[in-house]
Parts: C-alpha cells; structure tokens; sequence
C-alpha cells in the first residue's frame, strides 16, 4: 500500500546528511590545500560522502520501484489522495501497520546491508594497504 514511504522518508534524510558531509569534506580540502595539492585520502580509503551515496543509491533505487510496483497494482494513483487506502476509512489502519511493519524492516534490512558492504570495503581497503605497505609499493 505506502510500505516505500519510510525507505523514501529514510532516503531524503541520508540525502541531506550526505550533503552536509560532503561540503565539510570539500572544506578539508580546501583547507589543507594550501600547499597546492589537495589531500583526499583518509584512514579508509573512501570518504563517507561516497559510503553515504551508496546507501543513498539503494534507498531511492528501492524507492523508485516500489512506487512504479504499487501504481502497477492501483495502489498508489496520481491524483489526491495518492495512496487509494486514504480513500476509504477502513483501510487506513492496515495501511498504517504495512507502513509500520514492512516499511520499517525494509528501511532496517537496506541500512543493515549498506552497512556490511561498508565494513568489507574498509577491511579490503586496510588488508590491500597492509599488503601493498608489506611489498614496498606504498
């Protein structure tokens, strides 16, 4: 019925955090360029702006098939109310508990998956780091 609202409400919220994680670290760099090379590396790798536009990505991935699933069911219409739930009374509290169950596990189960996918690529990134510092590349 509405299960993609709370991935959607999630995904809006990671896309202004992202946003401001990504200005501060454009404001590092400008700030340690002053020696005319910038310097983006960080302990891991990869800065969290690119961690957080992965789980971004997942989210409104999720989001933008959901909602083409739903309109293919008559679930969600283009005109008000949008969700043909609110149309009748009775069928507001399932939707509300579909949101609340199923919208809620999905938003966890993504955010649970992005974070694993962050904790391999921080793991590969230091063994790579170890593995190049053992044969003297780095």
């Amino acid at each position: 019925m509405a299960c993609f609202l709370v991935p959607a409400a999630e995904a809006v919220v990671i896309t202004v955090i992202k946003k401001s994680v990504k200005k501060k670290e454009i404001s590092k760099i400008n700030l340690k360029s002053d020696d005319g090379v910038p310097d983006i590396k960080t302990e891991t790798g990869l800065s969290w702006s690119r961690k957080l536009n992965w789980l971004t990505n997942l989210l409104w991935g999720g989001v933008f098939l959901l909602a083409i699933e739903h309109i293919w069911h008559g679930e969600v219409v283009l005109r008000p109310p949008f969700l043909t739930a609110m149309n009748n009374p009775e069928n507001i509290a399932p939707m509300l508990h579909e949101i609340a169950t199923v919208g809620v596990s999905m938003a966890i189960f993504v955010t649970a998956i992005w974070s694993v996918m962050v904790l391999v690529s921080d793991y590969l990134y230091k063994t790579t780091a170890a593995f190049k510092h053992a044969m003297g590349e780095e």
